[in-house]
């Protein structure tokens, strides 16, 4: 294994100057990064096999550390190289997908919390925060029944999304690396992925960042973890969701549990103002099929409207929006547009 070990930093490192030219990050260490990629891999008998067998797909994951800007630091908790349908995949944890938005400036924090059967939770609103009680030390909380996320804006707003276990099942259903069978996070780090994955629908309502939607769309197509939606969550401006050493070129790719906020700003554990509970996506009929905004979403910008003393039509006035009077039918894009001008 030693000599396959070897072998393997020996290729690696030849990618030192396509790892440099696609970086996000240019204090990020190439050989700090190897480094890691060297310990994971010593560490896993079955991971080295995979990465003999597929070389390929070990190089395009390093590369896409640089590309995406996320770290295999395990101290950090950001990333991992986990072996999927022959071949290397970089994972990127939900502890990574906060780290990048707050990097990013789309939040100041986020957090993400499972609930038990036996755990007393409340939404109290759109703009304050929800109540999660529970023991800590309990063991037999019961099943899950749900998971939700928290963030601060840079502009101070809350926002909490939340998430029955069944969606979050659904779509867990729908991922290559659990249909996978073997190898995969859902049956080896169930709680983790859960959070992941209210994490990357809760970003759908964060102020969007070219970085934190790329990462999404490399865990969505490459990382096999394909969430409905895909197309929103696609490449900004039809660049590449991440850079490749095939390619042979810079790419403008920009962009642990949470980090935990401060106590100014969240009060008691797992405590924050609330957005409403996003629902499953609605589409309108039709060729033109566009995605629709969620019941949630659209009550959360009747909200912002109101506390910006001005009328519907003034709001979508300032959008840029068609005049009327009404929300009914807003889509998504809409409402972003609106959750932006209100702010």
């Amino acid at each position: 294994m030693s000599n396959n070990l070897a072998l393997i930093e020996q290729d690696i490192r030849k990618l030192q100057p396509i790892f440099e030219s696609v970086a996000v990050d240019r204090s990020m260490s190439f050989d700090r990064e190897v480094e890691f990629a060297m310990q994971i891999l010593s560490a896993n008998d079955f991971l080295m096999a995979t990465a003999v067998e597929s070389p390929q797909s070990l190089r395009d994951a390093i590369t896409n550390v640089a590309a995406i800007g996320i770290s295999l630091n395990p101290a950090k908790k950001q990333a991992y190289l986990v072996p999927r349908k022959k071949r290397i995949c970089l994972d990127i944890s939900y502890m990574g997908l906060i780290d990048m938005a707050v990097a990013s400036g789309s939040i100041r924090w986020s957090q993400a919390a499972v609930v038990h059967k036996s755990d007393k939770f409340r939404l109290n609103g759109y703009d304050r925060a929800p109540a999660h009680e529970f023991d800590p030390f309990d063991t037999l909380r019961g099943e899950i029944v749900g998971a939700y996320s928290v963030a601060k804006t840079a502009d101070g707003d809350f926002l909490t999304h939340t998430m029955t276990i069944g969606d979050i099942y659904n779509i867990r259903n729908r991922s290559e690396s659990y249909k996978s069978g073997r190898n995969s996070p859902w049956k080896s780090d169930e709680q983790e992925m859960v959070k992941k994955t209210v994490i990357k629908q809760a970003s759908k309502t964060w102020p969007r960042t070219e970085r934190l939607d790329k990462a999404i769309h490399y865990l969505n197509t490459d990382g096999g973890e394909g969430l409905e939606q895909l197309a929103e969550d696609a490449p900004v401006q039809g660049k590449p969701a991440v850079a490749t050493p095939q390619a042979r070129v810079a790419q403008d790719v920009t962009d642990v549990e949470a980090r935990a906020p401060r106590q100014a700003d969240v009060g008691a554990r797992g405590q924050a103002p609330a957005l409403p509970e996003t629902r499953p996506l609605r589409t309108e009929p039709g060729d033109g099929a566009r995605l629709l905004a969620t019941v949630g979403e659209i009550a959360y910008i009747k909200g912002r409207i109101a506390r910006s003393k001005m009328t519907v039509a003034d709001a979508r006035s300032l959008a840029g929006l068609d005049a009327g009077d009404s929300l009914d039918g807003l889509s998504k894009d809409e409402f972003i547009a609106l959750r932006d001008a209100t702010k």
